[in-house]
Formats: structure tokens, C-alpha cells, sequence
């Protein structure tokens, strides 16, 4: 068998200056995310309200200011008293604005940041693709490798789903807060030298196995932040159809006599009720987009384990030798399949649901990380 070439030092650190350009660019969206949502929030009143606010809230508002009219006194509104559907995330509240700003100076920041997600994410595909010519194989042969091409398979999933005009920019400031932290372990943490791959890995399947895993792994990204997010948001919405959502300043505004002269004062003053979770979509929409992109992803990851299975049989001679990272493979598996069950289960939707995923993706972070740092198996030549 001839030997295999050196690697091509002069692409290999072309590789590194792109992949220090890219977390540059990175945070520069992440500070413009920052200020899409800082300045999104102050948006008009009236916005504000018709995101939030629920029929019964405006019709209780109604009430008081009739009374107002006819006593001549100060109205005091009681807490509105709404019907909420038992399964969570199945309230009548409407999406928020997905934070595309409610302001046209959040609206600018937004589309900057897009822009710098963008630019960044041409600079990091550019960082894995001369690493990949630098040793003439796939980028993906140890851990460094495996965290850069995984990073940006994530932005590339992002940006795809925008490309297809969906209302995802709510997810721009938690993608680019972990990318950083996932480009940032593996510069200074992972980071090894562009070189040749041991021969368990010389087959066509690292092509098909470890592309399918980090594939899987960008998607299950997007489903997890979306349940997380699902679960603070139907939180905020249980606070607000049970009137607990800036109860104390709502509560002053209420007594305001319901005169011209004070609504300059109460418009501003409204705008400190305003919270961040009611610009996300709705707990339904996040708790769909979540299941949706599980669902889809799981066949692809079942073939996954499949694919590892039959290189294993190559390379050593067996399927299945319980070895570490399959065991958490297969664990992974079930965990998805157990959210997906729970889902199809009446008692189990919403909030079990999603601790569920979340358990599941935390088994997926531990198969990626834990196994190959801290556990002694036959994938130890992930290069840690």
C-alpha cells in the first residue's frame, strides 16, 4: 500500500486564518442579534398589544372604559378571567414577531446580522473545505475537524430554513452563541494538525457514516433549542392568560384615567411590560417545528447507526461490539424513539414531550463530547 501524502501545511494554515476570520464575523452577528432583540422590543404599544394580548384582555379593556365614561371616575380592571386549553402549547395566543425586529431600527440590526451569519458562514465552509484539500479526504477524520464541519453544517441548516422563508430568526442569537462556544472548544481544546487518517478510517463509509451523524446532529440542534425555547414561551403564556405578565405596571395603567392627556405616559410606560418570550412564535408553533424536524431526522439517523455498523464489520471484523460510542449511539436512538412514541400519546404531549427531547439531544451532546474525551473505546482515535 503506498503512503499516503504529507499534508499541504500552506492550505492547512490558510484553513486556520479562515476559521479565525469566521468566530470574528460570528461575533459580530452575535452582538448584532443582540441588538435586533434590544431594539425589537421597543416597538409601539398597539404592536405590542396585538401580539400579546388575548380577545378576553381587550375586552376587559373595553369594559373599564366604558364604565370610566359613564361614572366619570377612575376604572380599575380586574384580572380578565381566560379559558385556556389543558395541553400546553395549545393556547389561542398568537405567534410574536420571530424577532424580525417590531421596530425598524431592530429590523436593520436583524438583517445585519443575517448578513454577518452569512459572510462568516462562507468564511468557515471555506476553513473546512481547505482542510479537506490540505490531506485530500474528508474534513471530518478527528474531533477538531468533526466540531468545525459540524458548526457549520448547523449555520448551513439555518440558513437553509430562511432561504425557504421561514420564521426562524429567533434562532440567529442562540446559533451564534453556540457556535462560538462549539468553534471555540475546538480551536483551543480539540485543535489538531492537518495529517493523514489512521487506516481503520481509510473507507468510502467515512464518507457516508460520520456526513449522515453531523447532518443529524445540525438538525437535532434545531429541534432542541426549538423545544427549549417551547418551554419558556409556554410558561410566559400560562403567566399571560392568567394575568401574571407585568401584573404591578398593568395594574397602574388600569387605574389611569382613560383620558388623551395620559396616553403619551402610558403608551411609554407600557412598553416596560413588554417581554422578550413574546416576540418568539408561539409555544404551538416552536412545539410543532421541534417534533416536525425530530420526526424527520430520525429515519436518517437510524440509518446512521446502520451505516456504523456495517464499516464496523469492515474495519474489525464485527458488527456490534457494544464499544462505547455505539452503545450511546443506540442510546441516542431510543431516546428519540421514545420522544417520538410519547408524542403520539395523548397523556404525554407538551411539556413531557419535550423533556424528553431534550434528554434525548443531551444524549446525542454526550456521544459527541463525553465518549470521545472521557471514555477508553475503539473510536479513541477521534484524536482528543
Amino acid at each position: 500500500m503506498p503512503l499516503a501524502a504529507a499534508a499541504n501545511e500552506n492550505l492547512a494554515h490558510i484553513s486556520n486564518v479562515l476559521i479565525y476570520s469566521a468566530m470574528a464575523v460570528y461575533t459580530l452577528a452575535f452582538l448584532a442579534h443582540i441588538a435586533e432583540w434590544v431594539f425589537g422590543s421597543r416597538s409601539a404599544v398597539g404592536r405590542t398589544a396585538a401580539a400579546i394580548t388575548t380577545e378576553a384582555d381587550k375586552a376587559a379593556t373595553g369594559t373599564a372604559a366604558a364604565a370610566s365614561a359613564q361614572g366619570g371616575g377612575t376604572a380599575v380592571l380586574e384580572r380578565p378571567k381566560v379559558v385556556t386549553r389543558a395541553a400546553a402549547g395549545r393556547r389561542d395566543v398568537p405567534d410574536g414577531p420571530g424577532a424580525a425586529g417590531t421596530s425598524e431600527k431592530g429590523d436593520v440590526y436583524g438583517r445585519i446580522a443575517v448578513s454577518l451569519t452569512v459572510l462568516s458562514f462562507l468564511l468557515h465552509a471555506g476553513s473546512v473545505l481547505t482542510r479537506a484539500l490540505s490531506v485530500e479526504r474528508a474534513p471530518w477524520g478527528n474531533m477538531y475537524e468533526f466540531s468545525t464541519t459540524f458548526g457549520m453544517t448547523v449555520v448551513g441548516v439555518y440558513l437553509g430554513l430562511l432561504a425557504f422563508k421561514k420564521n426562524v430568526r429567533w434562532l440567529g442569537l442562540p446559533l451564534t452563541t453556540t457556535i462560538l462556544l462549539d468553534l471555540g472548544l475546538a480551536v483551543s481544546v480539540l485543535y489538531t494538525e492537518s495529517d493523514q487518517l489512521v487506516p481503520a478510517l481509510h473507507s468510502y463509509w467515512l464518507w457516508i457514516h460520520v456526513s449522515t451523524a453531523i447532518l443529524c446532529g445540525a438538525a437535532f440542534w434545531v429541534g432542541a433549542c426549538s423545544t427549549l425555547l417551547f418551554l419558556f414561551r409556554d410558561g410566559y403564556e400560562a403567566r399571560l392568560v392568567e394575568g401574571r405578565t407585568g401584573a404591578g405596571l398593568r395594574r397602574y395603567l388600569n387605574e389611569l384615567p382613560q383620558d388623551r392627556k395620559y396616553a403619551r405616559f402610558k403608551a411609554k410606560l407600557a412598553l416596560r411590560t413588554d417581554n422578550p418570550m413574546s416576540r418568539l412564535p408561539s409555544a404551538a408553533t416552536l412545539d410543532k417545528l421541534g417534533y416536525r424536524i425530530n420526526a424527520t431526522v430520525f429515519p436518517l439517523w437510524t440509518f446512521t447507526i446502520i451505516a456504523g455498523a456495517i464499516w464496523a464489520e469492515a474495519a474489525w471484523g464485527r458488527y456490534w461490539g457494544w464499544d462505547p460510542k455505539e452503545v450511546w449511539s443506540f442510546i441516542t436512538w431510543v431516546a428519540y424513539a421514545c420522544f417520538l412514541h410519547a408524542r403520539a400519546t395523548a397523556g404525554w404531549k407538551g411539556r413531557k414531550a419535550a423533556y424528553i427531547a431534550l434528554a434525548a439531544f443531551g444524549c446525542y451532546i454526550f456521544n459527541y463530547y463525553g465518549v470521545n474525551i472521557f471514555v477508553t473505546g475503539k473510536h479513541s482515535y477521534a484524536g482528543v
